[in-house]
């Protein structure tokens, strides 16, 4: 039997219903009010982006220049950055020793990386001895004392390592402890609901900024005389709990989105309540949660610039302080600039690796 269909009668899709044509009618021109949208952007765009481009790239000023050269410039002074870079990641870690926190850094984002890579997973245990191993050098490499390291005092630290070591060890803390807050809060057993209720809108009543500053002034009068706590730690930990009863409330609202068939499925299969919490409700639950979940690790890691309330310089307050020196202040937005361009890498690799991630897991998944 042989195929009579003329090629001649087909007919192809209007040239402005696909390619760049649709594409721009569809999103850009659907209608009256995106059209008018569209071309505000774009008039925007046009008499602003030109601008930009010409401070910040034709008329800037790169490499070792002085302020007195950047001052008859018309456009950005990178110079400042160039002078300034150091003290802006590494804050006042001894300078000789900038190479010691630096391959920290390699070290923990090479941990944290690794452990994003899907294949890497199979490894189970090993991965956390890998984090063991990788922590412990961390900790030699910051801290010194051994191996002919001089010793650096956790008051020295700052910049960028500071900042991912909270943001990090914050997130990596608080969700565990989120989970059994959420599972606390819906549990049948009225104390231990009650507690966990009283402390997540406890923590979720009040800012930060007031944990912060509770930790670091009110917690140390508690103590006996003679024990006090490193204020690092004490931020970490008010980070970690202040996390915690956020990513509870997510994390219930996983829960209460699994359909009450899946509890009564596990009910009859004789799974006791943490089999069926761990095998079943809770990889679904969180799976619903990713996007939440890590739009609150995003605002964690930004809210780490906080931590100058207990005198912690933070990546962010290392910036300030660099343009503190009179003869670089005018030049603090090309500061800003930089500080903002490393929130923004993190930041971004943490979402589009929540989309991966979210993709990924949702196959084979009936919607």
């Amino acid at each position: 039997m042989t195929d009579t269909t003329n090629k001649e009668d087909w007919v192809s899709p209007p040239k402005t219903e696909v390619g760049v044509i649709g594409w721009m009618r569809k999103n850009l021109f659907s209608n009256w009010f995106n059209s008018v949208l569209t071309l505000i952007a774009l008039y925007l765009i046009l008499t602003t982006v030109p601008g930009i481009i010409e401070w910040a790239l034709i008329n800037s000023v790169w490499g070792d220049k002085s302020p007195e050269v950047c001052r008859e410039a018309q456009g950005a002074c990178w110079s400042f950055i160039y002078e300034k870079y150091r003290f802006i990641l590494f804050g006042v870690y001894p300078y000789d020793e900038h190479w010691r926190p630096l391959c920290a850094m390699i070290i923990f984002l090479t941990l944290i990386f690794g452990s994003c890579i899907k294949p890497l997973w199979k490894l189970g245990w090993w991965i956390a001895v890998t984090w063991a191993v990788g922590l412990v050098m961390v900790g030699v490499l910051m801290w010194g004392g051994i191996f002919g390291l001089t010793y650096v005092n956790q008051s020295q630290w700052g910049g960028l390592p500071l900042t991912l070591f909270l943001a990090t060890f914050g997130t990596v803390f608080a969700f565990p402890l989120g989970i059994f807050l959420a599972l606390g809060r819906r549990s049948r057993m009225p104390a231990i609901r009650s507690l966990s209720i009283t402390y997540i809108e406890l923590i979720r009543g009040v800012p930060l900024i007031s944990i912060l500053f509770m930790a670091s002034v009110m917690f140390p009068l508690f103590l006996p005389e003679g024990v006090s706590i490193d204020k690092l730690l004490r931020a970490q930990v008010g980070i970690i709990l202040f996390g915690a009863a956020y990513g509870a409330e997510i994390i219930r609202a996983g829960l209460q989105a699994i359909p009450r068939g899946q509890y009564e499925a596990a009910d009859a299969m004789g799974l006791s309540y943490w089999q069926s919490m761990g095998k079943i409700i809770l990889p679904q639950a969180l799976r619903i949660t990713i996007p939440p979940m890590v739009n609150g690790f995003i605002g964690g890691f930004k809210d780490t610039s906080l931590v100058v309330i207990i005198g912690l310089f933070d990546l962010l307050m290392t910036s300030r302080v660099a343009f503190q020196d009179i003869n670089w202040r005018p030049f603090f937005v090309e500061g800003y600039l930089f500080c903002a361009a490393i929130y923004f890498c993190f930041c971004f690799f943490m979402s589009r690796y929540s989309q991966w991630l979210e993709k990924d897991l949702a196959k084979g998944q009936n919607h």
